[in-house]
């Protein structure tokens, strides 16, 4: 699903980008300025796309790493009858991820099982600060405190 909705964007971004260079040949003052702004939606949704997809690959090789090693944290949650993650088992394996990371602060590995109890507590900006220094720690870069 990923990949059609960044091929449909990217069509978007030929289709926009396309507009606003015919603005910006018609010669006129607005039709420059409507023009260029027309290029800048595109140059700025094309980065946010790279940058998302850079993301989920490097997410992906990781979880792929970890499969291989055995260390994909296990499906533990309990359930509600309509198959949404009971609230209290998610923050109760959030604990355990967060003390488990806690302990060893520089496993990427660690990183990546908290990242995935954030997601399951419906933290998605924590969910992404951790998985981004998981990977930064698996690539062996600086990471964001």
């Amino acid at each position: 699903m990923y990949f059609v909705m960044a091929a449909f964007l990217a069509v978007w971004f030929v289709l926009v980008g396309g507009r606003g260079v015919a603005l910006i040949r018609q010669g006129t003052a607005v039709t420059v300025v409507l023009g260029a702004a027309a290029l800048v939606l595109p140059a700025i949704g094309v980065w946010f796309l790279w940058m998302n997809t850079r993301f989920v690959t490097r997410a992906n090789r990781l979880a792929g790493e970890l499969e291989a090693e055995g260390g994909l944290p296990v499906d533990e949650l309990r359930r509600t009858p309509d198959g949404r993650i009971d609230r209290d088992s998610a923050d109760e394996v959030f604990a355990r991820r967060r003390a488990e990371t806690e302990a060893a602060p520089d496993d990427w590995r660690c990183w990546f099982r908290l990242a995935v109890a954030y997601r399951d507590a419906r933290d998605t900006p924590r969910a992404r600060k951790a998985m981004q220094r998981a990977i930064a720690l698996h690539d062996k870069r600086p990471a964001a405190p």
